[in-house]
């Protein structure tokens, strides 16, 4: 399956392949990870959910338990998955940028 046919990411699910592509973690240490290197405070509900989500995807495996805590790791479909969503995302930015600059007297 082609991430193109999966229809938009969610913030979290990008967050989380961000995340993970710095390494496997669980979801504890994910949700610590992405509010350092983003900000964003994700509710356990909303990860789980995605994590779910990512996994039925395939972009996204679990690893043996460890101590009552399950890992995950990002698929090489999800690393291609982010290095799209990544791509477009740098065109929007850059789009925005370049709009933002036409808006400089106002």
């Amino acid at each position: 399956m082609r991430s193109n046919d999966l229809g938009r990411f969610s913030d979290a699910s990008f967050l989380i392949l961000s995340s993970l592509a710095n390494g496997p973690k669980h979801g504890y240490a994910m949700m610590e990870d992405i509010k350092l290197f983003s900000g964003t405070q994700l509710e356990p509900g909303t990860l789980y959910g995605a994590i779910s989500r990512l996994e039925k995807q395939g972009w996204i495996e679990s690893l043996v338990t460890e101590e009552r805590r399950r890992p995950y790791r990002i698929t090489g479909a999800g690393i291609t998955a982010l290095r799209e969503q990544v791509a477009t995302l740098e065109q929007v930015a850059m789009v925005g940028k370049n709009r933002l600059a036409t808006l400089e007297g106002f």
